[in-house]
C-alpha cells in the first residue's frame, strides 16, 4: 500500500512529461492507486468523483475571479500598467522579470486575487518578450515565485489563510499552542530558498536569449490583445480601483473569495464601468480563461480523495517512519520527500496541509522537534511540489498567461523550470531550518 502514492504519481508526472493533457494524467493516476488499494476502476473512478467537491469552492472562486479580470481589463487600466512596463523596461530583460515578480508578489497579499491577473497582465506582454527574446521560463518562475513565496513567508491576504491552516492543524493533532508570527518565522527560511531559486533563474539559468516556438504549447488563447494602445487614466479606471478595493475588503471581512469576486463584479456593472449588456460575454471570457484550471483543481482534489481514502497517504509515511530511527536529519529529510510526492499529486500545498499535519506531528513530537521546527516541517513539506506540480493552480494560472498565442508548454517551459529552481532550494533550505530552529 505505500508504494500507492509513489506509482500514481509517477504515471502523473510520466503521462504529462509525455505532452499528456494534465487531466487525463491527473484520472489516469487516480485509476492507478485505486487499481493498486484493491478496487477495481469503476470504483476508483466514482472515489475521485466524490472528491471533486473538495476543490469546488476554489473552483468557482477561480471563474468569478477570472470574469472580474476580464471586466477589470475591459476598463483598460491594465493596459496603463503594461504601456509603462513597455515604456520602461524595453530592452531590460532582468529589469523586466524581476517587475513581474514584483507585481505577482503582490497578487498574494496586498490584492489578494491569486493568479486571476496574468492571463489579463501577460498577454500584451508577450510580442514584448519575442522581440527582445526573453527566455520565457525565466518568466515562468518570476510569475510562479509571485504566486507562492509571498503566502509562504507572509501572514496576510492568502498568506493568512495559510499560516493559519499550519497552526490549526497543529493544534488539532497535539502539538504546543503556536501563533501565525511563529509560523512566519518558521517559514521564513525555506521562503528565502524560493528567493535564491528565482535569483539563480533570472540571473544565471535563463539569462540568454531565447526565440519562443510557435505551437510549443498547442493552441492559445483568445483573450490575446494584438496592439497595446494608449490609453489615460480618467473616470472609468478610478471606479474600477474602488471596485478592486471593495472585493478586497470583502474578501478579508467575509474570507470569502466568491463575495469578494462577485462584489467586485457587481460594482463593475453598477458603476457602469462595463456595460450591462456585455455581461454574458465577460463572464463567458472568465469561463474561457479559468476553467481549465478549475477544472483541474476539481480533478486533482478527486485523485487526493482517492490517496486519502483508500489509506495510501497514511500508509506511505507510517513505512517511513518504520525506519525513520531517532536521526532528525534523516526524519526532516524523508518527511520533506514525503511531502514532495504528496503535493505534487495533490497539486495543493493548502489542500495538502491538513493531511500532513496530522501525520507528521506525532512523529515531530516523538522525534523531539521544537513546535517552530514542527511548523517549518509541516509548512515546507505542503509547499513542496506545489511550485513544480502539472496540477498546482501555480503553474496552470502561469501557463494561462504564456501560452495565449501557442508558444508555451506547460511542462517543459513552465512545470520543469519552476520545479528545479523552487522545490530543491525550498527542500535543501526547509531541511536546513527544520535542524537549527
Amino acid at each position: 500500500m505505500e508504494w500507492v502514492v509513489v506509482v500514481s504519481v509517477l504515471v502523473m508526472i510520466i503521462l504529462s512529461l509525455l505532452r499528456v493533457n494534465v487531466i487525463i494524467a491527473i484520472i489516469a493516476a487516480s485509476i492507478t492507486a485505486g487499481l493498486m488499494a484493491g478496487l477495481g476502476v469503476v470504483e476508483s473512478i466514482e472515489m475521485m468523483v466524490a472528491g471533486m467537491g473538495g476543490q469546488a469552492n476554489t473552483a468557482l472562486s477561480y471563474i468569478l475571479l477570472g470574469a472580474f479580470a476580464v471586466a477589470i481589463s475591459y476598463t483598460g487600466i491594465t493596459t496603463i500598467l503594461v504601456n509603462f512596463l513597455i515604456r520602461v523596461l524595453t530592452g531590460k530583460k532582468t529589469m523586466l522579470m524581476l517587475a513581474i515578480a514584483g507585481v505577482a508578489s503582490l497578487s498574494q497579499n496586498a490584492v489578494p486575487v491569486h493568479i486571476a491577473f496574468v492571463p489579463i497582465l501577460i498577454p500584451p506582454l508577450l510580442k514584448l518578450f519575442d522581440q527582445m527574446r526573453v527566455d520565457r521560463r525565466g518568466v515562468a518562475t518570476a510569475l510562479t515565485f509571485g504566486l507562492k513565496a509571498p503566502y509562504v513567508m507572509i501572514p496576510a491576504g492568502f498568506g493568512l489563510l495559510f499560516h493559519n491552516t499550519i497552526v490549526d492543524g497543529m493544534e488539532q493533532n497535539g502539538a504546543a499552542p503556536i501563533t501565525v508570527g511563529e509560523t512566519a518565522l518558521a517559514m521564513l527560511i525555506p521562503g528565502l530558498g524560493m528567493v535564491f531559486g528565482l535569483l539563480i533563474a533570472i540571473f544565471i539559468t535563463y539569462r540568454k536569449d531565447r526565440d519562443a516556438i510557435e505551437g510549443a504549447g498547442g493552441a492559445g488563447s483568445t483573450l490575446i490583445e494584438p496592439e497595446v494602445e494608449k490609453v489615460t487614466f480618467n473616470i472609468k479606471h478610478f471606479l474600477t480601483l474602488v471596485a478592486i478595493v471593495a472585493a478586497l475588503i470583502v474578501q478579508i471581512i467575509t474570507d470569502n473569495l466568491i463575495a469578494g469576486a462577485l462584489t467586485g463584479l457587481v460594482l463593475m456593472f453598477a458603476f457602469i464601468v462595463v456595460p450591462f449588456k456585455n455581461g454574458e460575454k465577460i463572464v463567458t471570457e472568465g469561463i474561457s480563461m479559468m476553467g481549465m484550471i478549475a477544472f483541474v483543481m476539481l480533478v486533482a482534489a478527486g485523485f487526493g480523495n482517492v490517496l486519502t481514502e483508500t489509506g495510501a497517504v497514511a500508509a506511505l509515511v507510517e513505512a517511513s517512519s518504520g525506519f525513520l530511527g531517532d536521526n532528525k536529519a534523516v526524519i526532516a529529510f524523508i518527511l520533506l520527500f514525503v511531502g514532495l510526492l504528496i503535493t505534487m499529486g495533490i497539486g495543493s500545498s493548502f489542500g495538502t496541509i491538513p493531511i500532513i499535519a496530522a501525520l507528521y506531528v506525532p512523529i515531530c513530537m516523538a522525534a523531539g522537534f521544537s513546535p517552530l521546527a514542527t511548523a517549518t516541517l509541516v509548512g515546507t513539506a505542503g509547499a513542496l511540489g506545489d511550485a513544480g506540480s502539472p496540477a498546482s493552480d501555480s503553474t496552470l494560472g502561469t501557463t494561462a498567461g504564456l501560452n495565449a498565442d501557442g508558444k508555451h508548454h506547460h511542462i517543459w517551459d513552465t512545470v520543469v523550470p519552476t520545479f528545479i529552481h523552487f522545490n530543491i532550494p525550498l527542500f535543501i533550505f526547509g531541511w536546513i531550518a527544520a535542524l537549527i530552529l
